[in-house]
């Protein structure tokens, strides 16, 4: 077993999940892949591949036990984060990947096929000018500016009773007040990812 291997077990213990040996090697063919991929494309700024593991793959995983929805859009996706890890640990549930980089999607939809996701999908947008035929019941960003932008840009796309998934750092208390008045923070989730030691937090958000 190679350090990366044992990197994700231990780590994967760690958050509590259930993760088949399947889906542990379509996690490290995906860190592989975006290892590869990232020389010549500038996909991500993490180079370590054992950093992408813990950076990238748990820092991905961490949400999953509040991972309602069964149909996700993930916004501002860049190299497939957080939806191609919860993709590859809920073959059950749908995955809509948005990102406004070409070189980007161009990534994922390799990663797609090599990896047979048939529960994403990759699309080339800003998240203005997406549309999409059915709504979300579940909207994920690690990757927006701030959660009033989020729910601006996002609000459309949300289905009545959908939610936002706002992934942040450390606890964005002066952004709260920013909110529009008819979405709520309904949770507020500290994470503990291993291996990283900065703050983590998901914010749930929803219409009230």
């Amino acid at each position: 077993m190679d350090v990366l291997e044992k990197t994700l077990i231990a780590g994967i213990e760690t958050l509590g999940l259930n993760v088949s040996a399947t889906q542990r090697s379509l996690l490290l063919s995906y860190v592989a892949l975006l290892h590869k991929w990232n020389k010549a494309y500038n996909l991500t700024a993490i180079r370590d591949p054992e950093q992408m593991v813990t950076r990238h793959i748990l820092d991905s995983l961490s949400i999953a036990p509040f991972m309602a929805a069964k149909h996700c859009l993930d916004v501002g996706t860049g190299a497939g984060l957080p939806g191609i890890p919860l993709a590859i640990l809920f073959p059950e549930k749908q995955f809509s990947l948005l990102d406004s980089n070409g070189k980007k999607t161009r990534f994922l939809i390799e990663a797609k096929l090599q990896l047979k996701l048939t529960n994403i999908s990759v699309h080339t947008d800003r998240v203005e000018g997406f549309h999409s035929e059915a709504l979300f019941d579940g909207i994920v960003s690690r990757a927006f500016a701030s959660l009033k932008d989020m729910v601006n840009g996002c609000e459309a796309l949300l289905s009545p009773d959908g939610k936002l998934y706002a992934m942040k750092g450390i606890f964005p208390e002066g952004e709260l007040s920013q909110l529009p008045k008819h979405f709520i923070v309904e949770h507020s989730h500290a994470l503990s990812v291993p291996g990283v030691e900065e703050a983590r937090h998901l914010l749930l958000i929803g219409r009230h």
